[in-house]
């Protein structure tokens, strides 16, 4: 019982100064009386919370404002410098590593493109070990500060799953478009990268982490609800519930680009036909303008691909004229996503959708008044109604910023402390003996 009652009463203080240190990251500079009726606690449970998180460097000060008719209130803020959080987006163009200080200012990135198709396992860890390693030494930073790494991949990530044929635990990632089928990545990331053993890594949809940042920091703030679409050479999703991890945030990331918007349709890298993503990906867009006879290169990439259909469609008022076979793709394709866009509405009744991703970002612009239209005629009215479809607000590094959020949330949801250190397993062998 005794045990219970402390275990208890650690709870409890680890719950209060969580609550203290999320409304000061989100709402902050607060003063402490603010932070009484902000997160209910009482203005002595205030006190000790924040003399805790002052002496341990976790909060400062940030200035003082005046009070009616008394003394000047000090205003408190999460302190930038207490920590380092590393967010790494494992793209299908590139993986880019960068590294930000609390406050989410990047402290730097580095970035290593793959070669089309180039996603092999070994080649992405050696890229993420570089990464790493590159912008702790550039920022002349320490990897005992890091508060952890958080990381996007595509395919699905099955949390801390395990892998009979190897023995492997932690995340496994499931990638079938980019030829990953039960990756052991977390173990490989582990044994690769050169890390404290108390530094955590965290890995994630890159969907849900391009959802998570447009909630907390851009198009998404605010919002009950939202779909965050992921249109990048793939096409993907997430759902997102609550915005905050005091409002007890849930996100679901959707194969979106696998859903089906034509019968017997073009064949999708995943196998099957008519996917959303054999006709919205910046790769099977690249493929539909070159079929098309889109003055293209052989070898040319995705993004150089996409710049080009563009400029062919909307070639500006000093160009030629547009070229209607590009026009009549974009619209294609506008009618494609508005139709899947159609079914986040029928589905899930988001307040808002946006749209992110780096081909998202690109095309979006031009594409979405045609995508609202096409999505206001095959959603319900009354749904459709009630839902803003609107443009992502973070731009290309949302994935990245995302990942970040990983261990700035696990951060915030321990009330500042760090997790404990995982015991380090015997091998086998010593465990015979």
């Amino acid at each position: 019982m005794a045990e219970r009652d402390r275990r208890t009463v650690r709870d409890l203080r680890r719950g209060n100064r969580a609550r203290v240190l999320q409304r000061l990251y989100f709402d902050g500079p607060l003063s402490r009386q603010e932070l009484g009726p902000a997160t209910g606690l009482s203005s002595g449970s205030i006190s000790n919370v924040v003399s805790e998180l002052v002496t341990e460097g976790v909060l400062e000060e940030a200035g003082m404002v005046d009070s009616e008719g008394g003394r000047p209130r000090t205003l408190l803020r999460v302190t930038p410098t207490s920590g380092l959080l590393i967010g790494i987006d494992i793209g299908e163009t590139r993986v880019r590593v960068e590294l930000f200080d609390l406050s989410l200012t990047e402290l730097g990135r580095t970035e290593h493109l793959l070669a089309q198709h180039g996603y092999d396992v070994e080649r992405v860890v050696a890229h993420v070990r570089t990464g790493v390693a590159d912008v702790l030494r550039d920022a002349d930073a320490d990897a005992a500060s890091l508060l952890g790494i958080g990381i996007g991949v595509p395919g699905i990530v099955e949390q801390e799953a395990s892998n009979g044929a190897t023995g492997a635990t932690g995340a496994i990632v499931h990638g079938q478009t980019i030829g990953w089928s039960a990756v052991p990545f977390e173990k490989l990331l582990r044994d690769a990268v050169e890390l404290p053993p108390e530094v955590p890594l965290f890995i994630d949809n890159g969907a849900k982490t391009l959802g998570q940042a447009e909630m907390w920091f851009g198009g998404g703030r605010g919002a009950r609800e939202a779909a965050v679409a992921l249109i990048g050479s793939g096409v993907g999703a997430c759902v997102v519930h609550a915005s905050t991890p005091d409002e007890n945030a849930r996100s679901s990331a959707l194969e979106w680009g696998h859903t089906t918007v034509q019968i017997r349709g073009r064949r999708c890298r995943c196998g099957s036909l008519g996917c959303l993503e054999a006709y919205a990906g910046a790769e099977a867009l690249r493929e539909r303008w070159q079929e098309a006879g889109g003055p293209l290169p052989a070898d040319a990439d995705d993004e150089t691909a996409l710049a080009a259909l563009l400029a062919a469609a909307f070639p500006g008022p000093e160009g030629p004229e547009p070229d209607p076979v590009a026009l009549s793709l974009l619209d294609d394709t506008a009618e494609y996503l508005g139709a899947a866009v159609a079914d986040l509405i029928n589905l899930f009744h988001p307040e808002r959708i946006l749209i992110g991703g780096w081909a998202g970002l690109l095309i979006g612009p031009r594409l979405l008044p045609e995508v609202r239209r096409y999505a206001g005629e095959y959603a319900l009215r009354h749904a459709a109604a009630r839902t803003a479809i609107e443009m992502g607000q973070l731009g290309p590094d949302a994935v990245t910023v995302g990942a970040a959020t990983l261990p700035l949330a696990d951060f915030l949801a321990r009330g500042g402390s760090r997790p404990p250190v995982a015991p380090v397993r015997p091998a086998a062998s010593a465990r015979r003996a």
